[in-house]
């Protein structure tokens, strides 16, 4: 197993892993792909020890473990309530094969949100990615999930695969309270003031379509961006702990993006 510190992959399971070809960003394309996607195959352990595969929307929390809404009359739900262990598979797709396009499976343990505080806190950012959920969300058979993550393997296209460890892709929150605490204003005054900074970030940073670009969450590592049904994850130069950092790095971006 190569250092996680590095930023290398890791192998998992006696998994041969291959060379990445240079230049190739691997752990910024599992992290991006971890943001960005917002809806993925949920695979569980059925009651008779079969897999069982199903479709969810995804959000993540500040540190990137994905959040799940579902229903306890679903069947991945009732499975996840006996065998926590769980994989979700979030894939980018688009024209042509669908191979050919980069995906990341998630594998962790999947934890009821019980907490008030914490639920309250993966709601807003669940339904700041699914806004129509909110329809939902408060029904009394609806709860909140996080997959803790274990491991993460992407595979990026041909010679473009390897494992992760859940410290190689997941966000670090040391001393970034200050952040969290201000995120949901951050959020709220970037969608009302600054839209056409959310654009250009969208457009010039990210390679998006033209749109109404809003701003879904923030974290220390990035931003994450939607507009109608596209989600897009810019990410930042450098790790943001608080309101005054995540000012001048916003400010930085959009003067990036002008300038292209």
């Amino acid at each position: 197993m190569t250092d996680a510190a590095k930023g290398e992959p890791a192998a998992q399971g006696g998994e041969r892993q291959f060379p990445l070809p240079e230049g190739y960003d691997a752990v910024g394309e599992a992290k991006r792909l971890l943001r960005a996607i917002r809806a993925g195959a949920l695979a569980t352990l059925s009651q008779d020890g079969f897999p069982f595969a199903s479709l969810v929307n995804v959000a993540t929390d500040f540190d990137g473990a994905p959040l799940l809404l579902m229903s306890s009359l679903s069947a991945h739900t009732r499975h996840l309530d006996g065998e926590p262990r769980a994989s979700v598979l979030l894939s980018q797709g688009g024209k042509g094969d669908p191979l050919a396009h980069p995906r990341l499976t998630v594998t962790g343990r999947a934890v009821r949100v019980e907490d008030e505080a914490q639920r309250a806190s993966v709601k807003a950012r669940f339904l700041a990615r699914h806004p129509k959920s909110a329809l939902y969300a408060d029904f009394g058979d609806f709860s909140f999930w996080r997959l803790e993550i274990v491991r993460a393997h992407l595979n990026g296209g041909f010679a473009r695969a390897a494992t992760f460890e859940a410290s190689q892709i997941a966000t670090d929150l040391t001393d970034s309270a200050a952040l969290l605490e201000v995120a949901p204003s951050a959020i709220e005054h970037m969608n009302g003031d600054h839209a056409e900074a959310l654009r250009l970030y969208a457009v010039k940073l990210c390679g998006e379509p033209e749109g109404r670009w809003r701003a879904t969450g923030v974290d220390p590592d990035g931003l994450d961006l939607a507009c109608n049904d596209l989600t897009a994850r810019l990410a930042f130069s450098a790790r943001v702990t608080d309101g005054d950092g995540l000012r001048r790095m916003l400010g930085e971006l959009g003067n990036a993006a002008r300038a292209k």
